[in-house]
């Protein structure tokens, strides 16, 4: 059921686009499109293509409620959004690594330290004897 209203959801959503692309501009947006007449001219109360566009944003209204109010049902069909029990998918649970039962293994051997540089020396008086 649900399936069939996203469907029909979907196509009256591009009829809409459909039909408000194909208006005519009636001005006022950055002084651009049609200018004279008024506000309500017979040309504008009665056209065809403005009743098609209220009649499918009507349609798109309810499409849209009936939508939301099937996806609100318990036992509604499941989404990967809803949490478990609510009609929605269970959590895929990781399983955790196994304990290790050995001691922390050692660290690395490191390279023996350099040898500290060799202190200058200084020449000693020769001593007599």
């Amino acid at each position: 059921m649900s399936t069939v209203l996203l469907l029909i959801h979907l196509m009256i959503a591009i009829a809409l686009v459909g039909i408000i692309l194909l208006q005519r501009s009636e001005g006022g947006a950055l002084g651009i499109g049609g200018g004279g007449g008024g506000f309500m001219t017979g040309r504008s109360a009665g056209n065809a293509l403005t009743k098609t566009t209220a009649i499918l944003a009507t349609c798109f209204f309810i499409t849209s409620l009936l939508l939301s109010i099937l996806a609100g049902r318990p036992g509604g069909t499941p989404t990967i959004l809803g949490p478990a029990g609510e009609g929605g998918l269970a959590p895929i649970e990781v399983p955790a690594a196994p304990p290790t039962s050995q001691a922390p293994s050692a660290p690395p051997p490191t390279a023996p330290p350099a040898p500290a540089p060799a202190a200058p020396q200084t020449p000693q008086p020769p001593q007599s004897q």
